[in-house]
């Protein structure tokens, strides 16, 4: 991923069509501690492999001959792919049941795996990206709810930060798995893939442990496409969280897509290791930032914004320097901010709406975060070619700072409800 896949973290609601009546009913404690486990282990699986090109898009452009350009377009590919996925298919589970769906997101990241296997141009990476997108989007909403379900009386907050550590623990593994394979074997843009699919089967023979949690008679019931949609009460405290929580994802996606070619054109650092740390940094504060946000209560969305001025203006130092430090610190700082600014968002919605809109509204909340991902990321590399990375880099963190600015201070007046 790139963030590929965001996180979406259990939401207080009532059971709705298409689910289990009571998260854990009927289902023995050692069946469901494994099929906790393996539907865990299938949402760390698919977006590992979303975030596994990050450090050797470098390789890539080298390798295939084309330019920065092309490679926020891959980029944004995926995170389109994502979007559309996400309201087109996010219902699926609530259908079929949650299993069939974790395999078919299996079987997706499967054929992406093998796409990028084979890849010999630009071509086969943009349709290896939609395909990740696809699978990111079928396993995120559906592996959220499976564990949820799957987890005992009382234990939704729990299972909602499984589905965190998961998905959260892919994007920032992914990466580092990559880097570590470009630097120690003789194909580092087909070994990865090879491994990314073994994991990708393993987690497809274990998924066969994990209990069903949505009952024949209940498929059926759900909507395979539900249209987004925001109360009129939330508007604009919604919009006030998805502006900030979008600027943050303006920047990992950013961070995804050009840390590699910063390092190596702009600071001469040719290491595979140092831009997956970087983009894996971004990843695991974005986690932790969402647990963060429920302590800052009403400080949460101004110390977002706070948090990506200062990354942005790390950042900015970043280029002038030449330098990684200010690089890793803006990864920290954003990273921590966007998880913050999206837990409010999550919570905003989670409290202020009703359950029968509530997916609705989580929907077009992701849809704008993932939008946010993928255009700011083209734009950038639009500049990279018209005046080159670091004017293309100094004007990005500039608009983010803007923007995080105009949000803090509509803090200031009152809010409407």
């Amino acid at each position: 991923m790139e963030p590929h896949t965001a996180p979406i973290p259990t939401l207080p609601t009532t059971p709705a069509a298409g689910t289990a009546a009571a998260p854990g009913t009927g289902v023995p404690g050692g069946r469901r501690r494994a099929g906790t486990w393996a539907v865990a282990g299938a949402f760390w699986a698919v977006t590992a492999g979303t975030t596994v090109p990050t450090p050797l898009y470098p390789l890539y452009e080298r390798a295939f001959g084309f330019s920065p350009f092309a490679v926020t377009v891959a980029f944004a590919v995926y995170a389109l792919a994502v979007v559309a996925g996400l309201l087109a298919l996010g219902g699926l589970s609530d259908r079929y049941g949650r299993r069939p769906v974790a395999a078919a997101a299996l079987l997706t990241a499967l054929a992406a795996a093998a796409v990028f296997l084979l890849a010999e141009n630009l071509t086969a990476l943009l349709v290896g990206r939609v395909l990740s997108g696809l699978a990111a989007a079928l396993i995120t909403g559906t592996a959220t709810a499976h564990l949820a379900e799957l987890a005992p009386a009382g234990g939704r907050f729990r299972a909602g930060r499984r589905a965190l550590a998961a998905n959260m623990g892919g994007l920032a593994c992914g990466p580092l798995l990559a880097a570590v394979l470009a630097d120690t074997t003789a194909w580092p843009l087909r070994t990865v893939w090879v491994v990314a699919a073994a994991l990708l089967l393993a987690a497809l023979a274990a998924l066969t442990v994990a209990p069903e949690t949505v009952t024949p008679g209940e498929r059926g019931t759900g909507s395979a496409a539900r249209g987004p949609r925001v109360p009129t009460a939330i508007r604009t405290e919604f919009r006030r969280a998805v502006l900030a929580a979008g600027a943050g994802f303006a920047v990992l996606g950013v961070l995804t897509a050009v840390t590699g070619l910063f390092l190596a054109e702009v600071a001469h650092l040719h290491s595979h290791l140092a831009a997956a740390a970087t983009v894996s940094l971004a990843f695991a504060c974005t986690g932790t930032g969402q647990l963060l946000a429920a302590r800052l209560g009403r400080a949460a969305l101004p110390a977002a914004c706070v948090g990506l001025i200062v990354a942005a203006g790390l950042i900015a130092a970043a280029v002038a320097a030449a330098s990684l430090l200010p690089l890793l610190g803006a990864a920290l700082t954003a990273g921590l901010s966007t998880g913050v600014a999206v837990g409010h968002g999550i919570a905003l919605i989670g409290t202020r709406t009703p359950p029968e809109t509530r997916s609705r509204t989580v929907s077009a909340f992701f849809a704008v975060l993932y939008t946010l991902l993928a255009l700011p990321a083209v734009g950038v590399g639009a500049l990279i070619g018209a005046v080159g990375l670091r004017t293309a880099a100094g004007v990005f963190a500039a608009a983010v700072a803007v923007l995080a600015s105009a949000v803090l201070l509509t803090q200031q007046g009152p809010a409407r409800r």
